[in-house]
């Protein structure tokens, strides 16, 4: 598979790259478990089908330590045993805030007590902003069709500012 365009070869793409790292950097600085913040990631490029992001942050997981069962089992983890019930919560949150559109509330009032009784403010608001930041790269490669496979664990450390 070609992409369709290269966004980091592009002057616009790349300059928004950089701002989007650097928001990243904000979620990765918090006090939301990386572990998470990767399952969390990973579940919603499932969801949205983006091999690039699916290929990233699989391997960004294994290479902070993740194991290859939970990996392997992140798009069945309702039926796995391997996730914590704080990992489960977020994974509800981070399916039901890609899903938007599939029911009329959005997230539900039990996957947010459930994500309320696992998480203070601070990761709420972590999660919710990588919900968000997750679901717009996965568009944005999904609509330039990013070949997946080629990604190397910190390869984009150097965009940050």
């Amino acid at each position: 598979m070609d992409a369709r365009i290269n966004l980091m070869q592009n002057e616009i793409g790349a300059k928004f790259a950089k701002r989007f790292v650097n928001a990243s950097l904000v979620l990765h600085e918090s006090s939301l478990p990386k572990s998470t913040q990767e399952l969390v990631s990973l579940r919603a490029s499932q969801i949205n089908g983006c091999g690039f992001c699916t290929d990233m942050h699989t391997k960004d997981a294994a290479a902070a330590g993740e194991t290859s069962v939970r990996l392997n089992l992140v798009a069945a983890w309702r039926e796995a045993t391997v996730f914590t019930e704080a990992e489960r919560a977020a994974l509800a949150l981070v399916e039901e805030g890609t899903r938007i559109a599939d029911t009329h509330q959005g997230v539900s009032d039990q996957t947010w007590a459930q994500v309320r009784e696992h998480y203070d403010d601070n990761q709420i608001t972590a999660l919710i902003c990588l919900v968000a930041l997750i679901n717009a790269a996965n568009r944005m490669n999904v609509i330039a069709r990013t070949p997946a496979g080629s990604y190397e664990p910190g390869m984009f450390a150097s965009v940050a500012s």
